[in-house]
């Protein structure tokens, strides 16, 4: 933990809301930089997400200054930008915690902190609770004030527009503070992008508009609605160029652009907002990385640095020679391999071009490359229709982010039958994030659809195969599953093999053994090194490469032959692998014991992802136990 000293001359008394109000209005700004400088010392050496929270600072220290929380409700979307709010709500003794096994959440919940009004792991999730939040305070005749802050470029998801039409349909006091700050991840693009710099641009309008309000207030000429009294005056503000308004338009108070990191300013406006009527949104424009130069310079590389030098703003990067590389790193070299190859092929993220290397691809074909913003069913479907117009695309969307275009994978993709490459990104645990973006559902929700071949590589090579064996599948979609990190295999850069669809491969061991393990995945690597560790020679291991269609011979031969079959893999066990063989044998009426290894009926927390595949006994040595202790019963 950084130890506290006479720097932080506020920070260090600050546990609550209630300490922060104590404080005259002049001393917030030395407190934005006091509560800069802790963020940036923490996360040197406990990485975490730096430059959205050092962005958003004036904000959060503002809507505590002048609301109520935890009595009013602040809701976050994105969580990643809230470590400023975690510290003024009693966790600064505890934020060398964040993110680690067993400390403070990597995003704020209401399982950790009553001032965290909702959950906040994904994004365009805000207004829509924040809504739900506001009017059932009315119902229930709490009547709290309800503050939606939206930034990241988490306003280009089609929830959060869903959310904000239903905002102007109901009757409701709810503030939404548009965190503009340009860039989500990587830099955002689309037409609302450029839509809210054309707002920005209109600010001798905001400024004439804000300030004949003020005198019209205190004129007594304008309705609690904010309608003018003075039609003639009104009239006379149309002359002004004014800016399309998509709030406006919807009936929603606009009040903007302000500068975001004028902290004392914003106070005042939100003082002011606090007691209007109806549905409003502040736009706040604010810099990603603020107060910190490195950040600054490069938001996107800043986003989440791991360990870095303060002083130099050098990162630490640990890596030794020959190292296997990323997944990711792989998907991206190797999508870039095969579009030179094939030119239909595209890629889609959204978002997450860097994220998942497609930003390999990017700089070389950037017109065949398409960055759809936070909007992953719109991604699915928009690869929907560039597959029937005879292009092979590739989309890539984190497993977790997956969940929301559930109903285009279905609808617009698999009942055509149509030859999308779905590559699922961060399957698995995937650690540090935790209950929200860890992959385990995706296998499960997955299998039961018509159309769809599910694979997922045990190693590098095998990820270039099965994307190389899917763009030469001329029907019906395939998905590629593989987890963060770093694989197994140095040497990865070999020849394209097409794989057999649906056909397993031997890894270790006699076909005639009594005992089969069968695993998908990578974590296929801890189940052949758990065999090696029990030394016995009556253990075949079987690398089953499919899901869907599934290998029944593979599954028909163990059946018959062997006392004991594990089933291993790196997803839930209801419906996923384990499911898959048990259905098989059953449809086969062969009944032998089948023991399922993966994760059972639970969210599973936040830690590294050692720690995690050792608490699940997902780890070599766990599932060498698991192995052992039903060998001989």
């Amino acid at each position: 933990m950084a130890k506290e000293n006479k720097q932080y001359q506020y920070l260090s008394k600050i546990n609550s809301p209630t300490e922060l109000k104590q404080l005259p209005v002049e001393a917030l700004p030395t407190l934005c930089n006091e509560l800069r400088q802790f963020i940036v010392e923490e996360l040197s050496h406990n990485p975490g997400h730096l430059a959205s929270s050092l962005g958003a600072i004036e904000i959060t220290v503002a809507v505590h200054y002048v609301f109520d929380t935890p009595t009013d409700n602040v809701v976050w979307d994105v969580g990643h930008q809230a470590y400023a709010h975690k510290i003024l709500t009693g966790r600064r003794e505890q934020f060398h915690t964040n993110r680690q096994f067993k400390g403070l959440a990597p995003f704020p919940t209401p399982q950790e902190s009553e001032y965290d009004s909702f959950i906040a792991g994904h994004a365009s999730n805000s207004i829509s609770a924040a809504l739900g939040l506001q009017i059932g305070s009315q119902i229930t005749q709490h009547n709290n004030h309800t503050v939606a802050i939206i930034g990241d470029g988490a306003m280009t998801g089609g929830l959060a527009f869903e959310g904000l039409n239903n905002t102007s349909m109901f009757k409701n006091d709810m503030l939404i503070i548009l965190n503009d700050n340009q860039i989500a991840i990587d830099p955002i693009r689309g037409g609302f992008t450029q839509y809210l710099v054309d707002i920005t641009t209109s600010r001798t309008y905001n400024k004439l508009r804000y300030r004949a309000y003020m005198i019209l207030k205190k004129l007594h000429l304008m309705t609690e609605s904010g309608r003018i009294r003075v039609l003639r005056f009104n009239n006379s503000l149309k002359t002004a160029k004014q800016p399309n308004n998509i709030f406006r338009g919807l009936n929603i108070r606009y009040f903007g652009p302000v500068d975001g990191h004028d902290v004392v300013n914003l106070v005042r406006i939100l003082t002011e907002i606090k007691k209007h009527k109806g549905p409003k949104v502040l736009h706040a424009l604010t810099v990603k990385g603020k107060g910190y130069a490195p950040a600054e310079h490069s938001a996107t590389i800043w986003h989440a640095p791991g360990e870095f030098d303060v002083k130099t703003g050098e990162r630490l990067i640990y890596t030794q020679e020959g190292q296997p590389p990323l997944y990711q790193e792989v998907f991206g070299e190797t999508l870039l391999e095969l579009a030179k190859q094939n030119k239909n092929i595209v890629g889609i993220t959204p978002a997450m071009p860097s994220g998942c290397s497609m930003n390999i691809m990017q700089k070389e074909m950037p017109y065949r490359v398409f960055d759809v913003g936070i909007a992953e069913g719109h991604a699915v479907t928009f690869a929907a229709g560039l597959a029937k117009a005879g292009a092979i695309p590739f989309c890539n969307i984190y497993s977790a982010f997956l969940q929301r275009s559930y109903d285009n994978i279905i609808h617009d993709v698999a009942i055509l039958n149509l030859p999308v490459v779905l590559c699922i990104d961060r399957a698995g645990i995937v650690g540090a994030d935790g209950q929200t973006h860890h992959g385990l559902f995706d296998m499960a929700y997955l299998r039961p659809i018509p159309n769809l071949t599910i694979m997922a590589p045990m190693n590098e090579t095998e990820l270039r195969n099965m994307m190389y064996t899917a763009q030469n599948k001329p029907q019906g979609t395939v998905a590629i599953r593989y987890p963060r990190g770093r694989g197994v295999v140095p040497n990865w850069r070999k020849d394209f093999e097409e794989i057999a669809i649906g056909k397993g491969r031997l890894i270790s061991g006699d076909k005639d053994a009594k005992y089969a393990v069968l695993s998908i995945g990578h974590i296929g690597n801890a189940a052949h090194e758990a065999i090696k560790q029990l030394g016995r020679d009556d253990i075949v291991h079987y690398d089953m490469r499919f899901l869907k269609p599934i290998d029944k011979e593979i599954i028909e031969h163990v059946g018959k032959q062997c006392k004991v079959v594990f089933t291993i893999e790196d997803g839930v066990i209801s419906g996923g692998l384990g499911s898959a063989v048990l259905e098989t044998l059953a449809d086969m009426q062969l009944y032998p014991k089948v023991v399922r290894i993966g994760i059972d009926n639970q969210f599973i927390e936040h830690g590294s992802t050692k720690e995690l595949y050792a608490l699940l006994g997902m780890d070599a040595e766990g599932i060498a136990k698991k192995i052992a202790d039903n060998l001989n019963n």
